[in-house]
């Protein structure tokens, strides 16, 4: 039989322990919607480490203690953002019924991100750092895509799932770059070609 004392020891660490972790996931996301609000209000690319410490009242020892560095969090940002868009792409792919609508809700749900502001400017700062990134963490930088790629490749082949991804973002790329939004006609030429494509497949 376990002595008392000792279930009670367990249930006690446990219990601080569970505190603990609810109150870190709680910093680390206030450190995520700083960064978040700070590349929003401000249009900035890289937000310095100052201000983003700034923004959450945190210390530099606190920052680190979730992230090895800037870098790091921009990663945490990139992959939180492109399942955010991976809910968002299904629920518009859920209401297609055929292979030609699910890739076309697909390419459009991708270029809708370049027509929202508040979307664009959380969105634009990735892009602008996405070969830092992809040095700096191939693999995890590399997991983001394919979930992607994955998603589209539930309806067509993935070698074309993968061609389809890199036009559709390419375009996203473009105008996140430029500060512009893709039009009606733009879109419906990439869906065409896109569609044209995987027909000949």
């Amino acid at each position: 039989m376990v002595p008392l004392t000792d279930t009670l020891a367990r249930r006690a660490i446990e219990r601080s322990v569970g505190d603990r972790h609810a109150e870190y996931v709680e910093e680390m996301q206030r450190i995520i919607d700083a960064t978040y609000g700070l590349i929003e209000r401000t249009g900035g690319l890289d937000p310095s480490l100052r201000d983003i410490l700034r923004e959450t009242k945190l210390s530099t020892q606190a920052f680190y203690k979730y992230f090895q560095s800037k870098d790091e969090l921009f990663l945490v940002l990139l992959d939180d953002g492109r399942r955010q868009l991976l809910d968002y792409l299904a629920h518009r792919m859920a209401r297609a019924n055929t292979i030609d609508g699910k890739v076309r809700a697909w390419i459009e749900g991708v270029l809708a991100q370049a027509k929202r502001t508040d979307v664009a400017a959380r969105t634009r700062p990735f892009f602008a750092n996405e070969d830092r990134l992809a040095d700096a963490f191939p693999d995890e930088h590399r997991a983001t895509i394919d979930l992607l790629i994955d998603q589209l490749a539930e309806v067509v082949d993935r070698r074309d799932a993968e061609a389809v991804y890199y036009l559709a973002f390419g375009a996203l790329h473009a105008h996140l770059t430029r500060r512009t939004t893709p039009t009606k006609t733009e879109t419906q030429r990439i869906v065409r070609f896109a569609l044209h494509g995987l027909g000949d497949a």
